[in-house]
């Protein structure tokens, strides 16, 4: 009987206590729709996080600037060499000479039956030697 006495107050009490409560209200956390605005850079720095999409047009203009300029550093190493065999070969060749460009440092020397070019790499030291035979002709 203990028990549904106990019960029995129990319901009683729950009816003649008043209930308290209040309305649930949504508050957004993003500050573009409404939310607290000290959000905002701690969201852009998880987006930005989370981002793994890069822009194929800055790859296509970056790809396309790289090209242009191996072109152009192939075209200025094309006319630089083409002095060089100019000094050495042209119409008034030279015995001797030095070129300085880019880091390196190309020499060549003249004897009777070949010309030596020697190119050095200022920044390691190494060096290139080439020796080219040359041709003399019976007029």
């Amino acid at each position: 009987m203990g028990a549904k006495t106990a019960l029995s107050a129990v319901c009683l009490l729950s009816v003649t206590m008043p209930c308290a409560g209040q309305d649930l209200v949504y508050q957004p956390v993003n500050p573009s729709f409404g939310g607290n605005p000290f959000n905002g850079d701690h969201l852009l720095g998880l987006a930005t996080a989370q981002n793994k999409y890069t822009d194929p047009a800055s790859r296509a203009n970056a790809a396309q600037a790289n090209t242009f300029a191996q072109q152009l550093q192939s075209r200025l190493l094309s006319a630089l060499s083409s002095q060089i065999v100019e000094a050495i070969f042209g119409e008034n060749p030279q015995d001797q000479g030095t070129i300085k460009f880019g880091g390196q440092t190309v020499e060549f020397f003249r004897s009777l039956d070949e010309v030596t070019l020697t190119i050095t790499d200022d920044a390691t030291g190494g060096i290139t030697t080439i020796v080219i035979p040359t041709f003399i002709t019976a007029n």
